[in-house]
């Protein structure tokens, strides 16, 4: 097992950022489901403590969503490499001229997966099996999801893209987009607003990969490369791998013991 100092070590500023984000997105989650739950439970009617009488809650969440989505549109030296390869300080030439970027294939298989998930969430929604509350709270349980994506495991990168980390990632900006898709099933201008936002950025994110697809890629980006990463996203996903791996035989003679 690493020692707490060889961890302390290996976390850098854009992996502690990530942390932070977890906590905080899930403290949201957790939030908004206990406000939820009370309101439904005292019979209010009121989801979220009443968006008109008490806004506090939703505006709260929509600023700090926001500004994370401005500052995407903005070069930092925070951010990772996943969402800053779009643009041009970023971009550190290779000998090759020719990027070799993740098939339409593979990105197409992951709208559809996203939209037929979704799809059946908005089904839910239109035959009242679920309310607009709930679709909120889906959306701040996908937001508190995209860390545990970058952090630990990722469905994307291991069943679509099979990229080798978040640095390469295809759809890196596509999370707000993805994260906020629950809402556009709703009439408010409130949550409609927000999803633009993302719709904005996505927009970016596209344009970008379709006029300069070579930054998008290692072998004509060496800014993307092992070599030149400070970030170390992906250590926490080895670790876990490893983790898991040395650990399967002692689940599995586990397993065996209970069955004799």
């Amino acid at each position: 097992m690493m020692s707490k100092q060889k961890m302390k070590k290996s976390l850098s500023k854009t992996s502690a950022m990530h942390y932070t984000k977890l906590v905080f997105r899930l403290a949201l989650f957790l939030i908004a489901l206990a406000v939820y739950l009370y309101n439904r439970i005292s019979g209010t009617g009121e989801y979220f403590g009443g968006l008109d009488k008490r806004p506090f809650i939703l505006s709260f969440i929509w600023i700090v969503l926001a500004v994370e989505m401005a500052c995407r549109f903005f070069p930092s030296k925070l951010e990772s490499m996943g969402c800053q390869k779009q643009f041009r300080q970023s971009f550190v030439p290779t000998k090759n001229s020719e990027p070799k970027n993740i098939s339409w294939k593979a990105t197409f298989s992951i709208v559809a997966a996203w939209v037929a998930l979704n799809g059946l969430i908005g089904v839910l929604y239109y035959t009242a099996i679920i309310d607009e509350g709930i679709l909120l709270l889906i959306s701040l349980a996908y937001s508190a999801c995209d860390m545990i994506c970058i952090l630990f495991f990722c469905p994307f990168q291991t069943w679509f893209m099979n990229n080798k980390c978040c640095t390469t990632c295809r759809i890196y900006n596509w999370d707000y987009a993805m994260m906020f898709t629950p809402l556009v099933f709703t009439k408010s201008p409130f949550y409609w607003s927000i999803f633009l936002c993302a719709i904005a950025l996505l927009i970016r994110w596209e344009i970008t990969y379709k006029l300069y697809p070579e930054r998008f890629s290692e072998a004509t980006n060496a800014g993307l490369s092992c070599a030149n990463c400070s970030e170390k996203l992906c250590h926490h996903k080895k670790q876990l791998r490893k983790f898991c791996a040395d650990n399967k035989h002692k689940i599995q003679f586990t397993d065996n013991s209970i069955k004799d």
